[in-house]
């Protein structure tokens, strides 16, 4: 799931040679790379930043455990793909600006959210491919204005190498079972599933076994990732409060829909207790991911801005202080995720893009605290 906007605005920043010269030697020495950042805020967090993809809109970027290699997902035509399947990229030495990657799932129906398992030659994903060949149909403009995302009720967990073969079927419930990600302990998968009515977060173990719930009110959770220890998770959530705003939430699960135009982020123990929620700031607020520490968030969000665009990200402690903007331009920026070993961060953006609307992946060193 993903939002897809157009690039207002680019400008370049770039490090002079002289300045680099001068420069303090445990201050960051960006190279002509960095172009690629659109503000000297983003210089305070990020350098040496690598565009990977170059078409398409591509999201959700997740490393192996040994960092060497990122599983996404990609809607690109000139890679075959009719909407979201999954690939997968060796990130330092890939050139996909000239080649295809290795396609992961079917081919068939629509993918989202895969994951490195253990070993680093398997993956969990979604796919509707069960329910038909064809792309699943995306939601016609509302005639009430509301922004919303399709719950594809024929969504299922699969596992699958390296090659593309699904090895085996983790979810067989009715209705909509995705967003699987896996513990760095590599024991347990979070996902969000429909099975009680409701969009709520579930753990299972990795072969499938143990299903437990771990949210139960109203509105929807998703999302999900493990902190550093595997003890933790962030997500984000909807939460209706009025009965006018329950039944508007209900009305649009009926139809497979969820507004997520107003979502915060909650925090837990991996079995639900100590659930706490960690921002306030109104408007859209999601794709959380621990911070190598265990102690921050960094997450996507829209809130400093009245109109909904531009999304960048933010970094907070994980008990809702210290709010801090790590990108600040006109652009998308979404779908942050740090390396295992805390030097990198792969993230969406739709810098660079030509004016299309094309969102593509961005890895860049990480600097910031």
């Amino acid at each position: 799931m993903r939002f897809q906007f157009l690039i207002l605005l680019m400008f370049v920043m770039a490090c002079s040679e002289k300045a680099s010269e001068i420069v303090a030697e445990n201050e960051p020495q960006h190279t002509a790379l960095d172009s690629l950042l659109l503000s000297e805020n983003e210089m305070k967090y990020l350098r040496n930043i690598k565009q990977l993809t170059f078409g398409g809109n591509n999201a959700e970027a997740y490393w192996s455990f040994d960092d060497e290699m990122l599983v996404f997902q990609s809607d690109y035509a000139e890679w075959g793909a009719a909407c979201d399947q999954i690939f997968y990229t060796n990130w330092k030495t890939d050139d996909l600006k000239n080649n295809v990657p290795q396609r992961l799932s079917t081919g068939l129906g629509r993918t989202t959210c895969s994951y490195f398992l253990p070993g680093n030659e398997t993956i969990v994903y979604a796919s509707t491919h069960l329910g038909g060949d064809n792309c699943p149909p995306v939601p016609e403009r509302r005639t009430d204005g509301k922004y919303v995302w399709p719950i594809y009720d024929t969504y299922d967990i699969f596992t699958a190498d390296l090659e593309g073969n699904i090895l085996a079927q983790l979810t067989n419930e009715p209705g909509y079972d995705g967003e699987a990600t896996v513990s760095p302990n590599g024991d347990k998968i979070v996902f969000t599933s429909m099975r009680t009515g409701d969009l709520e977060l579930f753990t299972m173990n990795i072969d499938g076994s143990d299903v437990r719930q771990v949210t139960f009110d109203w509105g929807y959770d998703g999302g999900a990732f493990f902190s550093p220890d595997g003890t933790k998770l962030i997500w984000r959530a909807s939460r209706p409060q009025t009965e006018e705003e329950i039944a508007e939430y209900k009305e649009l699960l009926a139809e497979g829909l969820v507004k997520p135009t107003e979502m915060e982020l909650y925090v837990s123990n991996v079995d639900g207790s100590d659930l706490r929620k960690i921002t306030d700031l109104g408007q859209a607020n999601w794709a959380p991911f621990f911070h190598p520490s265990g102690e921050k968030i960094i997450f996507a969000s829209n809130h400093h801005t009245e109109r909904g665009f531009p999304f960048n990200l933010y970094m907070i402690n994980l008990d809702g202080t210290g709010l801090v903007r790590i990108t600040e331009n006109d652009t998308f920026d979404a779908f942050p995720v740090f390396s295992n070993n805390g030097k990198y961060l792969v993230f969406s953006s739709n810098r660079n893009n030509g004016g299309t609307r094309d969102t593509n992946l961005f890895v860049a060193e990480w600097i910031g605290d």
